[in-house]
């Protein structure tokens, strides 16, 4: 896992870096485990524009990932390791006992050939899956459940991982990668180890094209927009949004705006909240 630079040849490649790819062992996908995926481009099913700047972008074959682990008990080998398009980190193709295969997110460490495991009386390596339960205080983890049975949603992203830091009751205390401090039922699975792929927040695009290849389309600032377009558009030159706060093109509350909504029952399961966002942008840009 390291990053490759070119040399300036062109404005595109004087600041673009990409990954060196020295972990992947296999360039085609196991063709039972992709299918399709449908790219809506931002629409709803009436075709309306619900989400803007998106579109475009390279076709993508989905890989079904196994968030769940749900299958217990049964010896997996590390076949490969391969990229994903839909995902920031890789995955790894697991060859069970029985014959199945199965993609899993691939953790810092776990190398072709090893051997994992998912189930409650697994053994405290790299890439076995355990109830929260039963993995000591201190572990790293990632790949996350948050209700028994419905498989991983939190800390799946490329380099994330949490703590377990508590056991109390039918509770376990995890440190989340944002900082936020949450109970867990000690049921619910998750995976030993890191997301590999650490380095992937230190690639530089470089060049627009690179972006509208991921399928994101331009951003354009409210500021320099007219007043019928955007709260913040119009005035001479550069002239301040107008306003008494940062507003969305729709006139609701922008940058800030807590949208958490207050009286969510999970609340009450999180000991410490998330670290304060500070992404305003270069120069508090606005959107």
């Amino acid at each position: 896992m390291g990053i490759r630079t070119y040399r300036p040849y062109t404005p595109g490649t004087r600041q673009a870096s990409v990954s060196d790819f020295a972990e992947i062992t296999r360039s085609e996908p196991e063709k039972s485990l992709t299918t399709h995926k449908h790219n809506p481009k931002g629409r709803n099913n009436r075709g309306v524009i619900t989400c803007r700047h998106r579109g475009g972008g390279h076709k993508r074959l989905y890989r079904m990932i196994d968030f769940k682990r749900n299958k217990l008990n049964i010896p997996a080998r590390v076949a490969e390791i391969e990229y994903d398009p839909n995902r920031n980190a890789r995955i790894a193709l697991l060859h069970y006992r029985d014959g199945e295969k199965r993609y899993i997110l691939h953790p810092v460490g776990l190398v072709v050939g090893a051997i994992v495991i998912a189930g409650p009386d697994a053994p405290y390596e790299i890439g076995n899956a355990l109830p929260l339960g039963k993995i000591p205080l201190g572990t790293s983890v990632h790949n996350v459940e948050l209700q028994i049975g419905r498989g991983a949603q939190i800390v799946r992203a490329a380099g994330a991982v949490a703590q377990v830091v508590a056991k109390e009751g039918n509770y376990v205390t995890l440190k989340l990668p944002s900082g936020e401090v949450r109970m867990i039922r000690q049921e619910c699975y998750a995976t030993i180890g890191q997301v590999g792929n650490l380095e992937h927040r230190n690639i530089s695009l470089g060049k627009a094209g690179r972006t509208r290849h991921r399928g994101r389309r331009p951003t354009v600032r409210g500021s320099v927009m007219n007043p019928v377009d955007h709260p913040h558009g119009g005035g001479e030159g550069r002239a301040p949004i107008g306003h008494a706060r940062p507003l969305t093109p729709w006139g609701k509350p922008a940058l800030g705006k807590k949208t958490r909504k207050p009286k969510k029952q999970s609340s009450a399961l999180i000991v410490r909240r998330r670290r304060k966002s500070s992404k305003r942008g270069r120069g508090g840009r606005q959107s």
